[in-house]
């Protein structure tokens, strides 16, 4: 049976010149960043290497990145982190109604701790109005987390223009940037964003390794006390194996991406194009605001689960939304904030493609795809035709 991997959003397999870069510093090179003696040297040469690394390619500055333990705990170190500093400027907050969980979590956190939070909606392409956004501002706002890209409808935001506005008005602008890197071109400095969140194993590096740019100048409350690592904001020895597989994979991303992403485009376009022409089929999220590798469906009268379970014993494996919340029987919160009912959010398929799809796999699964949804919407008692 062939096998399809199409959640590419959810995680990456790691590329083989990651593992060989990573493999020196889990045996001969194993010492600790912090020790002075020649172990713990070469260990600091690869981790100042890494982020020296990681800060070009976003054109940020040496000391303003902070690696952590993944994405999800670098938007809960810029969330709260902030918040706590700033808290004496003011407690209210601007995110949006789409973000993920692990910004919009510690949000809520916040708001127990007498925080105000202001989500904006989207419209129904999924995109956050700018008008909107400046008209939530207030006095006492500051801090913004606006995403670059949704995880589950790759819906590209306004992220400059938003920036630019925050930058006027004296405000931190973070944004969760977890999909976009690798995928996209990212300029700190043309973005406008006081910080930003990025996840080794979502461009094909390692699990468990993130990294939060913090622009200089900017202070936040460490969540994690300990030790003085990682200029004070992050306690704890540095996975120095993985912050080398993440500087690596952010590396060939950035070396290949002009020749990558457009044919990753050219079959996400063909994909999508033969799944349109299923009936009672509509794309979720705006066409063109969007990520070249995403996909996100809803295919009416049949269940999600249903479909994805269907999929998998054809060797297809794709999502309905994020990984994260896979588990949950609840809607997409997603989908519900483009105005899709919960009957046909329930119906919803993400597909992510990657570097090493094919014009095979795409035939595939235009081939798989249409028995399966004929098949399930015989069984509906919604259907008819």
């Amino acid at each position: 049976m062939k096998a399809v991997y199409l959640d590419h959003a959810a995680t990456t397999p790691m590329r083989d010149e990651v593992i060989e870069a990573m493999m020196p510093y889990f045996k001969e090179k194993f010492g600790n960043a912090s020790s002075v003696y020649s172990f713990g040297r070469e260990a600091r040469k690869a981790l100042d290497e890494a982020r020296q690394a990681t800060a070009g390619i976003i054109n940020a500055d040496f000391n303003e990145i902070i690696f952590t333990g993944g994405g999800s705990e670098a938007n809960n170190l810029a969330i709260k982190g902030a918040a706590w500093e700033y808290r004496h400027k003011g407690k209210h907050l601007i995110t949006s109604s789409i973000e993920h969980h692990a910004v919009l979590h510690p949000m809520q956190q916040l708001e127990k701790e007498g925080f105000e939070v202001t989500y904006l909606p989207v419209d129904d392409q999924g995109l956050v109005s700018v008008e909107e956004f400046a008209n939530a501002l207030r006095g006492d706002t500051i801090l913004v987390s606006i995403m670059h890209a949704n995880n589950e409808i790759g819906v590209i935001q306004p992220i400059a223009q938003i920036g630019a506005i925050c930058k006027e008005r004296g405000i931190l602008f973070h944004t969760d940037a977890v999909q976009t890197a690798g995928l996209l071109d990212i300029d700190v400095k043309k973005l406008n964003v006081d910080m930003l969140t990025m996840s080794a194993h979502k461009l094909y590096g390692p699990k468990g390794v993130g990294a939060l740019y913090v622009r200089k100048g900017v202070r936040l409350v460490p969540l994690i006390q300990g030790g003085g690592h990682e200029n004070r904001r992050r306690a704890g020895t540095e996975n120095v194996p993985g912050i080398v597989g993440m500087a690596k994979a952010l590396e060939l991303a950035a070396a290949e991406r002009e020749v990558v992403t457009p044919r990753i485009q050219k079959l996400r376009d063909r994909l999508l194009e033969g799944i349109l022409n299923i009936p009672h089929t509509r794309l979720n999220g705006s066409r063109t605001e969007r990520l070249p590798n995403n996909i996100n469906v809803s295919i009416e009268f049949i269940e999600g689960e249903s479909l994805l379970l269907n999929l998998d014993l054809k060797g297809i494996a794709a999502s309905s939304g994020s990984a994260c919340t896979s588990g949950s029987l609840d809607p997409s919160h997603v989908l519900l904030a483009i105005g899709l009912s919960h009957e046909v959010a329930h119906g919803s398929l993400r597909l992510t493609l990657g570097r090493d799809n094919t014009d095979a796999d795409v035939d595939y699964v235009l081939e798989t795809l249409p028995p399966i949804v004929e098949r399930l919407r015989e069984m509906s008692p919604l259907f008819s035709s």
